[in-house]
């Protein structure tokens, strides 16, 4: 008779960025500039790439200029994936 593993539950770990609110113009939604530093491949020179994420912000607190958290999530509507943790 086999042994069975002992069934262990893996937290999955969620992905956080930190940004700066670019735009707050919809209904608790904020779009959130977030800048990478990248390197190319060959010629080793570092780049930075900025990516906008829409984010939930369920009580509409963030405006723009502000510096936030944002975090993974499940998706909330068709662009909305990553909801405001914190705002700093």
């Amino acid at each position: 008779m086999p042994k069975s593993k002992p069934k262990t539950k893996h937290k999955k770990i969620l992905r956080t960025f930190k940004g700066v609110v670019v735009s707050d113009k919809m209904d608790k939604t904020v779009v959130v500039a977030v800048e990478i530093l990248k390197e190319h491949p060959r010629y080793k020179k570092r780049y930075i790439v900025t990516i906008r994420y829409k984010a939930h912000d369920e009580k509409n607190q963030c405006k723009k200029g502000d510096k936030v958290m944002i975090q993974e999530c499940r998706p909330i509507s068709k662009e909305k994936r990553w909801r405001v943790i914190k705002i700093a």
